[in-house]
């Protein structure tokens, strides 16, 4: 754990940025009670480095949906810690947690979730227009233009493909400048050649502009585009893998021996 805090040469103390942009501590997350009783994350502790795109993999049931939607502030854990930044989540009321999700955290889903009825420069404005926050318009015309929507900002969700529909969801998340992404299965529901453009996508903007993603998947091919893969199984985490292939992410998996691997 990183020291939050650093003295100055004039004796000042000043808060130190954690390295990571979310950290989980010990944590588990338990559903049901009895004979009916889900383990669904067991002890598990993670870092997500900041500036780094991060691929969590697992079969169903590993608890690789569950460890992101509790690190994102979407769903509680039944113990541990969870962190964005240096803010614990469990500290937070209602309000207070919906605020930090808003201006501190994007996400991505597989189901695109865009209003059908706002354009697609509506949609990407949408979370700043609801907290009363103006774009910075240079730095959401950089994302337009690196996602290739510029001559699609007036046309509706129905009247764009798939992969334009995610990559508006992309650019709503990162228009923002959140501390971190999240993205769950984003290409589940794209074709080959439009996944690939939405991963590339996501890729550059860790490398050129210094964003943080963590993305749960179970395709190989989609963990190859990340900088680091963590493995989990039922509900902990196995292994880690550093500068990911497909070819090495699918032979580490085999070898886990986890079901449905093959068919990724």
């Amino acid at each position: 754990m990183t020291n939050t805090a650093r003295t100055t040469a004039g004796g000042q103390v000043q808060p130190r940025v954690s390295q990571f942009a979310a950290r989980a501590e010990q944590v588990a997350k338990v559903y049901g009670t009895g004979d009916a009783q889900v383990i669904a994350l067991d002890s598990v502790s993670v870092g997500i480095p900041r500036g780094r795109f991060t691929a969590i993999m697992g079969p169903s049931g590993s608890g690789k949906s569950t460890l992101m939607h509790c690190m994102a502030g979407l769903d509680s854990t039944s113990s541990g810690q969870v962190f964005v930044g240096d803010v614990e989540l469990s500290r937070l009321d209602d309000k207070r947690l919906t605020r930090l999700r808003r201006d501190k955290i994007g996400f991505v889903f597989q189901a695109f979730n865009l209003v059908p009825t706002l354009t697609a420069l509506e949609n990407i404005t949408l979370p700043m227009d609801i907290a009363g926050r103006k774009p910075d318009q240079a730095w959401l015309d950089h994302i337009i233009d690196t996602v290739g929507l510029r001559t699609r900002l007036k046309h509706r969700p129905s009247e764009l493909s798939g992969g334009q529909q995610q990559r508006v969801a992309c650019a709503r998340a990162l228009a923002g400048r959140p501390e971190i992404i999240f993205a769950d299965e984003p290409t589940g529901n794209l074709d080959s050649h439009s996944g690939a453009e939405v991963l590339s996508f996501l890729r550059s903007s860790v490398q050129e502009m210094g964003q943080t993603i963590v993305m749960v998947t179970h395709d190989p091919a989609a963990a190859a585009y990340s900088g680091h893969v963590v493995f989990l199984t039922d509900g902990q985490i196995v292994d880690h893998m550093d500068a990911p292939t497909a070819d090495r992410v699918l032979e580490r998996m085999k070898g886990f021996e986890l079901p449905g691997v093959a068919a990724s």
